[in-house]
């Protein structure tokens, strides 16, 4: 092994490092696969909502000492559910009560954290993510989530395809389309609360979204688009942890930022392939 290569593979030797890229490798498994049908949906803003929306219930566990991941969870469940009344007793619409539960509870997370003592500590690990940190308590939990996202998008492939079509469709089929779509935003929760550690709750869309874009620029069947925005994101995790232990930036926004340039540079390449694509000459149309 040459200097220059060992000095590269330098931080694999270290335990945190490797946790946080296993970790970062889980996440962006179940993003791989729910970032797909977000970006097919067209459901980015619940995305950036939720990952806003659980930041009351992690502020409070940080400052209660409580598992951050479950006052994550109940933050963002009690949102989902906050948005689906809001529909059906308000009458407003779906991006209307988005909106006022995403203000309502990125302003409720604010205010516990400034009444932390560690308000700068806590605000930029919540905000920003804190993927070197990640425990194996945190890889069992991150394993699980990845095993059951992928295990109901799998079942459930069916009923979103039809309901990504019509609604009416999905009704017509027998596929029950509320609960298609009711187990899609549950999907959307689970990645966005897994994603939390690794890029925290501002960069989390990121992660979510660019993977499944840049798979996009290749392919237009679903599964083969959810293996390769996996494989994208799998990348980003590696680039971003590299960077910046070698640049002293910080992890997750380094690992948010790999996957937008990662999107970038798919685009780049699929449009520089169409450019030198030879274009097939005329068929000459014979004289009448």
């Amino acid at each position: 092994m040459t200097p220059s290569l060992a000095a590269l593979l330098t931080p694999f030797t270290l335990e945190f490092f490797q946790r946080g890229l296993i970790g970062g490798a889980l996440v962006a498994v179940l993003c791989g696969v729910v970032g797909t049908w977000v970006v097919v949906r067209g459901m980015a803003f619940l995305g950036e909502a939720l990952a806003h929306g659980m930041l009351p219930g992690v502020a409070l566990a940080t400052v209660l000492g409580a598992p951050v991941l479950v006052g994550g969870a109940v933050s963002a469940v009690a949102m989902s559910i906050g948005i689906g009344a809001l529909q059906r007793r308000a009458r407003l619409s779906y991006d209307t009560s988005i909106g006022l539960l995403f203000v309502a509870m990125l302003a409720l997370g604010v205010i516990v954290i400034s009444h932390s003592g560690s308000f700068a500590t806590d605000a930029t690990a919540i905000l920003f993510g804190d993927i070197l940190a990640i425990t194996r308590a945190d890889l069992l939990l991150l394993a699980a989530a990845a095993v059951v996202g992928v295990t109901v998008a799998a079942l459930c492939h069916r009923p979103f395809v039809a309901l990504a079509l019509d609604a009416r469709i999905a009704t017509v089929l027998g596929l029950r389309p509320r609960w298609a779509q009711a187990a899609l935003v549950g999907l959307v929760t689970l990645a966005v609360v897994a994603s939390y550690q690794a890029v925290g709750s501002l960069l989390v869309v990121g992660l979510l979204l660019a993977p499944a874009v840049a798979a996009g620029q290749w392919t237009s069947r679903l599964p083969t688009r959810m293996a390769l925005a996996c494989a994208f994101g799998v990348a980003a995790v590696l680039a971003g942890l590299l960077a910046s232990w070698y640049a002293a930036t910080a992890a997750g926004a380094s690992v948010a930022a790999a996957a937008i340039a990662l999107a970038g540079l798919s685009w780049a390449a699929r449009v520089a392939v169409r450019t030198r694509r030879p274009i097939a000459p005329p068929v000459p149309v014979a004289a009448s």
